[in-house]
């Protein structure tokens, strides 16, 4: 496996190199995501990180990105299928901004986690298998070597039970590091997600367990016709306080999210029912919340799911083939700002679970992303970086990328 992803890294750098023979790197880089890719049927949008050896069985999950302090890029994605162990992450570095990327290392028991950098060093956070405990693990040389989650003093923060989790943000306030899990406390996907946030000191030890505090666990309610919740973003709102918004289940469009209140010294969440539900554009599936300094407005890229496709897709969940740009000033009132990406092909194409950082004027991503020969939208078969330039400035009539073929 490590040979050939060595192979398909070279195979996809030489292309992008020829393909854009002549133009400066400036160039390639404004036309990440804005071009329309018209040479191969089967070549997805962006760059390629990496792709499955056997599309059948073994699938692209859990897409990372983080910038280190000297600026290079790490991505990391998980595999998942009936091929896999369903335990192992795979970490990759870029040097030149993205166009090009190099695999640093396997992590095995290391599953739905999210890459982030806390004072000069690097973690990756998640849990050891589906369902398995909660672990974190540092490096301190760029993403090569890993320390191991052997006990309680070495990243092994909660055990005993199931918890699911995604490559969601983890964010500072209030002298505090914080990020989402769920507990699977049910026995039915999303309703038996029992959602919690985890937080420590900014100057503790993140490997030791006893510097977190966990939340209580918050159980779904009679709240038909919505079928449950996860993934959630942790987000400091306008009036600084904390909220979870999460992926939310709902079937008719697929446009809604819910929001759970947490306490400022992250023991407790709860939720208003009254107030729990939101509009928000791709709402039932995984996505990233950040906020924007400059602007002050929060952001995100969603699988809006556009009306023209839903006669082709089997439910809403699965209509991952659009990727949104969208905005806000308030977390509660979400304005689509430009469609990225594109394909018209529902069932076996998607740019999903996307995870993101600001970079500069840009936004730089990774998409677990289906194509191609993909089995379905859902099983992706390849690990994709985009770039989008000056996203503060785009609004719909920059929608460059509305057919992909």
């Amino acid at each position: 496996m490590t040979a050939r992803q060595n192979d398909s890294t070279k195979g996809n750098k030489s292309m992008i190199q020829k393909r854009h023979i002549g133009l400066s790197v400036a160039l390639i880089l404004s036309l990440l995501t804005i071009i329309r890719c018209t040479s191969q049927e089967n070549e997805p949008p962006g760059i390629v990180i990496d792709s499955s050896p056997a599309p059948d069985s073994v699938y692209v999950g859990c897409p990372s990105i983080a910038i280190l302090p000297n600026g290079d890029y790490i991505a990391s994605h998980s595999w998942f299928g009936p091929g896999t162990s369903n335990n192992l992450s795979v970490v990759f570095t870029s040097q030149d901004k993205g166009l090009s990327w190099k695999k640093l290392t396997e992590l095995d028991g290391q599953w739905w986690s999210s890459l982030f950098v806390h004072n000069n060093a690097l973690y990756i956070m998640g849990v050891d298998g589906r369902y398995g405990n909660v672990v974190i693990r540092r490096s301190d040389d760029a993403g090569r070597s890993w320390t191991t989650p052997t006990d309680v003093k070495n990243g092994l923060l909660l055990s005993g039970s199931k918890f699911h989790t995604a490559p969601v943000p983890v964010i500072i306030h209030n002298g505090r590091i914080w990020r989402g899990f769920e507990e699977r406390t049910g026995k039915k996907w999303g309703t038996g997600f029992s959602p919690f946030v985890m937080s420590a000191p900014l100057d503790a030890d993140l490997l030791y367990a006893a510097s977190w505090t966990a939340s209580n666990r918050l159980a779904w309610g009679d709240w038909s016709p919505y079928g449950g919740w996860l993934e959630g973003n942790i987000v400091k709102t306008p009036n600084q306080k904390l909220v979870n918004i999460l992926r939310l289940d709902e079937p008719e469009r697929g446009g809604k999210a819910a929001v759970a209140q947490i306490s400022q010294d992250g023991k407790s969440t709860s939720v208003d029912p009254k107030a729990m539900v939101i509009d928000f554009p791709g709402g039932c599936k995984k996505f990233t919340i950040r906020h924007d300094p400059e602007s002050d407005l929060y952001w995100s890229l969603t699988n809006y799911a556009q009306d023209k496709d839903r006669a082709n897709a089997k439910n809403v969940e699965r209509q991952r083939n659009t990727l949104a740009l969208t905005a806000s000033s308030d977390l509660k009132n979400w304005q689509i700002r430009s469609i990225l990406l594109y394909h018209p092909e529902v069932r076996t194409h998607g740019f999903q679970y996307i995870d993101w950082q600001f970079d500069n004027d840009d936004i730089i991503a990774v998409s677990r992303t289906a194509f191609g020969d993909a089995p379905n939208c859902h099983n992706a078969n390849y690990f994709t970086f985009h770039r989008v330039t000056n996203f503060r400035e785009r609004m719909m009539h920059d929608n460059l990328l509305s057919d992909i073929k």
